[in-house]
């Protein structure tokens, strides 16, 4: 039966219409106790205790101990102890063994293992009844499993053992000595008693729901992790961190429009993967994705590869070649480094976005296409617009749906799920077997990656290639975790260039530079400094990422 908490302590107040001060009583000896015990005010400050103790904590262990104490110690109800339930295998005889006590010893509360219908415990936990045993010698069922008689008192000793119930069903025993030969009313003790068995078995009936309710969303959890999972990898996406879930989100609610989309975020977040994302959750994901990286195409042949070309538009144009945006028609177009584009290339791909027509080069005739544009950059391209090097109105029809990429740096809970997954793929690709012991992925969760999601796979094959032993510890991994480089003095470049970010003074042209305008090592220290980052390697030496390649390839860098 369900007890209000606060409608019991008004009664308990109720017992006293002017309570006077309390101290807690001393511990109160087996030989008895003073006719001088006030004993309605031990009783009201025990119960005072006991909401307070509940009130503190709801956890059973704590406040079933700290009751078997105060009974103890207030009202002199000696060795007190919860008998409860054990889980028993099918078939098994069922048993309950005590959990908690106050008064016995360790090895004492270990013997009080009972079967049911065993001793007076095992009476009370067969038949769900209250047992008064007024001299515990006198009486052949009582077993003195958990103390022998001549650890007790002299005196003739007393046992009341009391029904601790969840829902009509006894699940253990309130049970305590007590002096016989006392000032006290027996009746006023079970009438105590009752009241704190009650008390346990709604503290354990609430400690079986609390418990019930966790595993409910443990598994509830579980089951939305792994459709998480399974929703993320639809995409080639590992990772379950809130920053990609947001950036999926997104996404997901752009998809089914025709908006143009703009990926924002630094190099290496995994911009192809969510332009492909873009494709396959759309209504054209049966059509072709056509990806095009910018900055490997030379200026010369923008055109020509973007838009097709016609026969003998040029010198070597033997036949007519449809460019990517033809090839893409019906599907998707991913424009990968958009901020790499000419000037002059920028404003024929606006009227191609706008009209949705095109002319190859060498063409006469306008050929409509029905493609969907996804660009990604990791520049800032409204300083770009600001520098004069970007078109605003390209920016403006580009920056319709702006989604940034989250860095690794936060999105640190899916630094393991990734690196085991590259991890994987390198031992598949390679025929080896190493793996990472628990200090070495909790050692790659702490690193800031400046070189995101391909500065992490990179440095995975690379320990799958040259790790001396299958386990690698967090020891052995340091070296070939990145480290801070030296850096070393370059020579000035012929010309210089505003920082990034900065506005470009008027007027301002790029002076011509010779191929052989820097000198390999150069180059190489400038990808070392930028962490493998072409970009902003290309950019600290007033280069364009076209350039930087170009002089790589010539170095024979590449």
């Amino acid at each position: 039966m369900w007890v209000d908490k606060k409608h019991l302590v008004r009664c308990l107040l109720s017992m006293s219409e002017t309570p006077t001060p309390m101290t807690p009583h001393l511990p109160i000896a087996d030989t008895g106790v003073t006719s001088a015990t006030d004993w309605p005010t031990q009783e009201l400050l025990l119960m005072r205790e006991v909401m307070k103790l509940v009130g503190r904590s709801l956890a059973p262990a704590f406040v079933l101990r700290e009751m078997l104490h105060l009974m103890s110690e207030l009202l002199g109800l000696n060795r007190g102890r919860m008998v409860l339930a054990d889980d028993a295998a099918p078939g098994q005889p069922r048993t309950a063994s005590i959990r908690h006590a106050y008064g016995l010893t360790a090895d004492e509360a270990a013997r009080g293992v009972y079967r049911w219908g065993e001793g007076i415990t095992g009476r009370v936990l067969a038949s769900g009844l209250p047992a008064i045993v007024q001299d515990v010698d006198a009486e052949p069922l009582f077993l003195f499993r958990a103390v022998a008689r001549a650890d007790l008192p002299p005196q003739t000793v007393a046992f009341i053992a009391l029904p601790i119930e969840i829902n009509g069903a006894t699940v253990g025993v309130l049970a305590c000595h007590r002096i016989r030969s006392r000032q006290r009313h027996l009746n006023d003790d079970i009438a105590v008693l009752r009241l704190l068995a009650t008390l346990a078995g709604q503290l354990l009936q609430l400690e079986q729901l609390v418990a019930e309710q966790t595993r409910q969303l443990e598994a509830r959890n579980e089951v939305l992790a792994r459709a998480l999972d399974t929703h993320a990898a639809r995409y080639g996406l590992i990772g379950r961190s809130p920053a990609l879930l947001q950036a999926l989100g997104e996404l997901e609610r752009v998809s089914q429009s025709q908006a143009t989309v703009l990926l924002l975020g630094e190099s290496g977040t995994g911009k192809e993967l969510f332009a492909r994302a873009v494709h396959l959750a759309s209504g054209r994901h049966a059509q072709p994705f056509i990806k095009v990286n910018c900055s490997a195409i030379p200026e010369t042949l923008f055109e020509s590869e973007l838009f097709g070309h016609e026969r003998g538009a040029f010198t070597g144009a033997n036949t007519a070649r449809p460019g990517w945006f033809e090839q893409a028609n019906g599907g998707t177009i991913f424009l990968d480094e958009i901020g790499e584009l000419p000037l002059a290339m920028q404003s024929k791909l606006l009227r191609t976005l706008q009209e949705g027509t095109l002319v190859r080069l060498g063409g006469q005739r306008e050929l409509r296409i029905d493609v969907r544009l996804v660009a990604a950059t990791n520049r800032e391209l409204a300083h770009e617009v600001q520098a004069g090097r970007f078109r605003q109105d390209l920016y403006y029809r580009l920056n319709v749906i702006p989604i940034r990429l989250p860095s690794l740096r936060e999105r640190r809970e899916d630094v393991r799920a990734l690196a085991l997954h590259f991890l994987s793929r390198a031992n598949q690709a390679h025929q080896r077997n190493v793996y990472l012991a628990p200090d070495a992925l909790a050692r790659l969760e702490t690193h800031d990656w400046p070189g995101n999601i391909r500065e992490l796979g990179n440095l995975l094959e690379r320990l799958v290639l040259l790790a001396d032993h299958p386990l690698v510890s967090a020891a052995a991994l340091e070296r070939f975790m990145p480290q801070a480089l030296a850096i070393r003095p370059t020579p000035e470049p012929l010309h210089t260039l505003p920082p990034a970010g900065l506005p470009v003074p008027a007027g301002h042209v790029r002076e011509y530079q010779s191929a052989r305008s820097h000198s390999p090592q150069t180059l190489q220290d400038a990808l070392l400094r930028h962490h493998g980052n072409q970009s902003q390697a290309a950019q600290s030496l007033g280069l364009t990422l076209r350039q930087f390649g170009y002089r790589l390839r010539k170095a024979g860098l590449r």
